[in-house]
């Protein structure tokens, strides 16, 4: 007897379905696979108080690139001698930018102007790439082309965090924090945290099958992915699959605040006063203090245990066995290093860690329910190579399958869908592009990503695209047409680990659950720090 679940993905409805290989029988509990048909019914945007991208009085609201703007752009082009093209926006494309999804209008413009091209926004402008070649021009030239506006607009939430910190202090905390993410700690990650966290929301969601209840499919990844950063970052269980927790209206509030900084007309959140009166603002400055109180509350805690027990590093891959968490990883290695420095680093780790990995579930997952054939073949390698029983980190190899749909889902949905610099000195892009000191970049990974120039068949889901018997895709082996963690010296520090956790999330599910679509939906996209679901 199957049942059936309706989800709902903040913008996409579709329907997780079941038990499609009666083949196994039911002597074996790990052998009842895909027993519950889960409905994701609606990958949707829930429209509430606590939804940055309907609520115009929160954060979430920008003016950018009206016809004016443009009109002046052009009249002072005529002593630009970069040589690079004014894309033609018009006032008719701000609705995407009031709240919406950025970069699709950067991807019409693309189309009406080229790879490189020069935009208007609010009091400044950009010079927007979608060019492979450019993109790895300036990435891999870190000393040319510093985060800039990144840090201005998010230094509210991240402080110094080695997300957007800059010269020798990125370099020092870069170099402290990456040796936690060793292979031992992310193996012992898959067992302990992935595969745990995973068990609990196919429990969650077989309960919910029972009782034939709508479910917000996006809203229980992103609830599934806090608890694994939790408990990987602080070896804290935050245990929202259960308990509502006010941590994730806060993430995406203050990362829909950034986006709509980079866009403003009037820099006004730099004036203090400002930010005390105005309800956007008001709303922010909240969702960072519920972040901030949570992360040190955690250090406190950790810190007394470590100071009790006087612990201190031993080997290269060490690794506290009742705790084997970042936090821990970073507390006893004794470096010095100010509280609010650590805050601010692990802040960045818990933020990025959490919105990412939940953004990357719920889009794979929805393009796996819009293609039977890619989903039936995923299932049938997790069953080949899994036996009913949960991955190790040997296993995770050989779901090769598997992780070229998480590639090419981020390929589809990269998270984040823009990335923003600012040009430290004069520089010559690709194509001899000219860049003067303190341009602003905007590198579109979507557009690179959804290119016909770059990709063949660009807007088709196409797992095979990427070899299965070849190296996981990257921007080395793929000379940037492929940079969903960006590229270069900056580089996502997590990325090996939120591969694991998709792919030890994804298997649970294929493991229990089809998905199937639910008709009759039209579903749009908005932007935070990722691309989330609305209807």
């Amino acid at each position: 007897m199957t049942s059936t679940i309706s989800s709902f993905f903040p913008s996409v409805t579709i329907n997780l379905a079941a038990n499609k290989h009666p083949r196994w029988n039911s002597s074996s509990p790990k052998q009842t696979l895909r027993k519950n048909n889960i409905r994701l019914q609606r990958i949707q945007c829930r429209v509430d108080e606590n939804n940055t991208s309907t609520d115009k009085t929160g954060a979430g609201l920008s003016w950018v690139s009206p016809d004016w703007l443009t009109s002046l752009m052009k009249l002072r082009a005529g002593s630009d001698e970069s040589g690079i093209p004014m894309a033609n926006a018009k006032l008719d494309d701000v609705k995407d930018l009031l709240g919406g999804a950025l970069f699709l209008p950067l991807f019409k413009w693309m189309k009406e102007s080229g790879p490189i091209y020069r935009l208007a926004a609010g009091p400044r402008n950009f010079v927007v790439i979608s060019d492979p070649e450019a993109a790895k021009h300036v990435l891999r030239n870190y000393d040319k082309y510093g985060k800039g506006l990144v840090s201005e607009v998010s230094q509210f939430l991240f402080g110094s965090g080695f997300a957007i910190a800059e010269g020798e202090l990125w370099t020092v905390r870069r170099r402290a924090i990456l040796p936690s993410l060793h292979r031992k700690y992310l193996s012992i990650m898959v067992d302990r945290v992935f595969c745990k966290c995973a068990e609990r929301l196919v429990d969650k969601l077989s309960i919910d099958t029972e009782m034939a209840v709508p479910v917000n499919m996006e809203e229980k990844f992103s609830q599934l992915t806090l608890d694994v950063i939790g408990l990987s970052l602080f070896n804290y269980n935050f245990d929202s699959l259960t308990t509502d927790s006010p941590l994730i209206n806060a993430v995406y509030t203050a990362l829909k605040e950034a986006e709509s900084r980079a866009t403003d007309i009037l820099p006004y959140w730099q004036i203090d006063l400002l930010c005390r009166i105005i309800p956007r603002q008001i709303k922010a400055a909240k969702a960072v203090a519920v972040i901030r109180e949570c992360v040190e509350d955690l250090i406190a805690k950790c810190k007394e245990i470590v100071e009790a027990e006087g612990e201190k590093l031993d080997g290269e891959e060490y690794v506290n066995e009742s705790d084997p968490s970042i936090l821990r990883f970073l507390l006893a290695s004794r470096e010095e290093v100010s509280s609010i420095q650590l805050r601010d680093d692990l802040l960045s780790m818990l933020v990025a860690g959490h919105e990412t990995t939940g953004s990357v579930l719920t889009w794979t997952t929805y393009l796996l329910s819009q293609n039977p054939t890619s989903l039936k073949k995923a299932q049938q390698e997790v069953d080949r190579v899994l036996q009913g029983r949960n991955p190790n980190f040997a296993d995770t190899r050989e779901l090769k399958f598997l992780t070229r749909c998480i590639n090419e889902s981020m390929r589809l949905y990269p998270h984040p869908p823009v990335l923003i610099r600012r040009a430290q000195e004069p520089d010559v892009l690709p194509g001899g592009y000219k860049v003067a000191a303190g341009q602003d970049i905007m590198i579109s990974i979507y557009n690179i990503h959804h290119s016909p120039m770059v990709w063949d068949k660009a807007e088709e889901f196409t797992p095979e695209r990427f070899d299965l018997n070849g190296p996981v895709p990257n921007e080395t082996n793929t000379d940037f047409r492929f940079i969903p963690f960006s590229g270069g010296p900056r580089k996502c520090v997590g990325d090996q680990f939120a591969l694991l956790e998709s792919l030890v999330a994804l298997a649970a599910l294929l493991q229990n659950f089809n998905f199937e679509i639910v008709p009759n939906q039209t579903i749009g996209m908005t932007t935070g720090a990722t691309i989330h679901t609305t209807t």
